[in-house]
């Protein structure tokens, strides 16, 4: 357990090692806040590479405010089986529409295991790197308040749930991040190798995020002929 003083001004971050994450904790240090990420691991197809990448870029950022990541574990091989997050197999391309990715209740169940942990730990604030242009019902801002108040009432006490992106689009986003060194966040549906495919839904998402602002996309990716072919 991470266990802070009881008076502090430590606030936890649901991390993935994303850029929208990411850049959600370089943006709370930059204000002066006592951060701790919280990435939580559900054994998804991609997420090896993905806490690899996560564990490089905090080395990379990381000051005295910022506190050793907590990694939780919340397998979901029994709920999604064989689906594509699970095996790799048929993920979402990258001309597929973004409703494609949805996986079924995934934020309540990142929040529920956060949100203790946040409990447990005397950590009042529990931030989320959600955007204005996320398109889902249980990214909203309606969702996050009735379900923080069902949290609340279940553990018997009190963790804000905060949005501090919420009014952003993403170029505004990647304009607050654009001096951090990018190329080590993560955002992949079938890494190769550890390396970004180039070729699903979130390399195509992450592509035009770097287009936004018009900076030259770091990012390695496996190359044509290593590149899986179940996509």
């Amino acid at each position: 357990m991470f266990n802070p003083p009881a008076a502090n001004d430590t606030l936890a971050v649901l991390f993935s090692g994303g850029l929208d994450s990411s850049i959600l904790v370089a943006h709370l240090l930059g204000q002066g806040r006592q951060v701790v990420p919280v990435y939580v691991n559900s054994g998804l197809f991609w997420q090896q590479a993905e806490l690899a990448s996560a564990q490089r870029f905090l080395a990379a950022i990381a000051t005295a405010d910022l506190a050793p990541m907590a990694v939780l574990g919340l397998p979901l091989a029994d709920l999604y089986g064989q689906h594509w997050s699970m095996t790799g197999i048929g993920v979402p391309r990258a001309d597929d529409p973004d409703e494609a990715v949805y996986l079924p209740g995934r934020n309540p169940l990142l929040m529920v295991k956060a949100h203790v942990w946040c409990g447990l730990n005397r950590v009042a604030q529990l931030a989320i790197g959600t955007l204005d242009s996320n398109p889902f019902a249980d990214a909203s801002e309606p969702f996050f308040d009735e379900f923080g108040a069902a949290m609340d009432r279940a553990v018997d006490g009190h963790v804000q749930l905060v949005q501090p992106f919420t009014q952003l689009d993403k170029r505004a986003v990647m304009n607050l991040g654009r001096d951090l060194p990018l190329e080590l966040t993560f955002s992949c549906l079938a890494p190769h190798s550890g390396l970004h495919c180039g070729r699903c839904n979130k390399c195509a998402e992450r592509q035009r995020a770097f287009s936004l602002i018009e900076l030259s996309d770091p990012t390695i990716y496996a190359t044509a002929s290593q590149a899986l072919k179940s996509l």
